[in-house]
Order: structure tokens, then C-alpha cells, then sequence
């Protein structure tokens, strides 16, 4: 098994911030495993061919992040092959925006599943073996809106900010055992959701960001793979705010 090198899960990983941290990884050439419920494999399979170009074996597999069984029968099938995940990466989520006054059940319910159960479902069902293996990095893509709020996301908000304390207890829990857990939150990045954004709403956010500008991808790729180096072998339970300075 030690052949494969690190075995590295990626939920929400065909597109945006979850495929620049796949390709971070492409360094050390890992067994990639990408994780996404898009409604068609094309932009999984943009992600498997950058990845293929950098010389990384991956895989892609469309699963409900938030269906407990449907994950615990992806995670029993990738460990009867691999024997091992050693890097989970939990990014995927959604946004369904609206003042609370107008919120519906189904959008509150809709994002608290698949950002914050899909946490829950996917690090229980690694857990066990990491113990088992002494060690593992398990890192959480929240958001700086966890720490000061939005509005118009009290959902997504809420979301972010039980990733925040979910990652410190689950630290507390596992640290004996070898395993990190930590956060990473970005803050206003450039990516396809922001690029949409009408200006009036951008200029906003960037007059209250001290660097004066929207951060890359590529930033919290970097300090996703940091967390999960043995460079930072001795952090655990840390949220990492990726955001110019819009949340000290």
C-alpha cells in the first residue's frame, strides 16, 4: 500500500477552490480520489485530465456528500482497495441565499446537509482507520462569514461555523492518535461565484478588505497542503484564516 504514496480524498473537487487544491497536490504525486455531485462528469473530468498532465493517478466518483450511507459505501469500497486514506479534505458545499425573513426549510436544511453533515459523514467514515493507522490530516474548508456573519447567509453562516467548532472537538479527540484536524477559512477569493457578483456588490467587499483585493485559489490551496504536510504536524484544532485581513 505504501507504493501509492499518500492516498488524498477531495470532496467537491471537479471545480473552483477544490480542483487548484487537487492540483497543489500534484507535487508529491499522490493517489487523488476527487469527490463531487455535479449534475455531469465534465468538469470532473477537466480536473482528472490537469491532474493526469501533472503525472498524479486519480479517480473521480459522483457522491451525495450528505447521504450517510451512500458515503459510508464510497468509504468501505476505497478502503477494500487502498487500504488507507491519509489526507481528507472536506470542501465540498452550496449556497442558497436569502434574507432569514425569507429563507425556506428546504434552503436552510439544503445547505446545513451539504456543508455540515457531509463534514460529520465523511470524517467519521475515515476515522477508524486513521487511528488504526496512528496517523492522517484532516482539514475543513469553512469560511470567514462562520467567524462575522453575511447577510442574507444565515444558513450557509451557520454552516461554516459549526465546521469551526466540529474541527476543534474532533481535534481534541483524535490528537493522541497522530491525526491533525485543522480549518481553513477563505474569505472574498476570486473564483466563478464571485466573478458573477455584480460590481456594486464587489467594490463593497473589497473596500473592507485591508490588502485591497480579492484573494487567489491558489492561496488557500497553499495553506490547505501546509496543514496537511508534516510541516505543520504539530497544529491541530486551528482555523486558518485566508481572507487579506477582513476578519483579525
Amino acid at each position: 500500500m505504501d507504493d501509492l504514496g499518500r492516498v488524498v480524498v477531495i470532496t467537491g473537487g471537479s471545480k473552483g477552490i477544490g480542483r487548484t487544491i487537487a492540483l497543489r497536490f500534484a507535487e508529491e504525486k499522490p493517489k487523488m480520489v476527487i469527490v463531487h455531485y455535479d449534475p455531469d462528469e465534465s468538469a470532473a473530468e477537466e480536473t482528472l485530465k490537469m491532474l493526469d498532465n501533472e503525472g498524479v493517478k486519480a479517480e473521480s466518483h459522483k457522491v451525495d456528500v450528505s447521504a450517510y450511507a451512500e458515503v459510508n459505501a464510497f468509504f468501505k469500497e476505497l478502503f477494500e482497495r487502498f487500504g488507507k486514506v491519509d489526507v481528507l479534505i472536506n470542501n465540498a458545499g452550496i449556497i442558497k441565499d436569502a434574507l432569514l425573513m425569507r429563507m425556506s426549510e428546504e434552503d436552510w436544511d439544503a445547505v446545513l446537509r451539504v456543508n455540515l453533515k457531509s463534514v460529520f459523514n465523511c470524517t467519521q467514515a475515515v476515522i477508524r482507520n486513521m487511528i488504526k493507522q496512528k496517523r492522517g490530516r484532516i482539514v475543513n474548508i469553512s469560511s470567514v462569514v462562520g467567524q462575522i456573519g453575511n447577510p442574507g447567509q444565515a444558513n450557509y453562516s451557520a454552516s461554516k461555523a459549526g465546521i469551526m467548532a466540529f474541527t476543534k472537538t474532533v481535534a481534541r479527540e483524535v490528537a493522541a492518535r497522530g491525526i491533525t484536524v485543522n480549518a481553513v477559512a477563505p474569505g472574498f477569493i476570486n473564483t466563478d461565484m464571485t466573478k458573477s457578483l455584480p460590481d456594486k456588490v464587489r467594490d463593497y467587499f473589497l473596500q473592507q478588505i485591508p490588502l485591497g483585493r480579492m484573494g487567489e485559489p491558489e492561496e488557500v490551496a497553499e495553506a490547505v497542503f501546509w496543514l496537511s504536510s508534516d510541516a505543520a504536524s504539530y497544529i491541530t484544532g486551528q482555523i486558518i484564516h485566508v481572507n487579506g485581513g477582513l476578519f483579525m
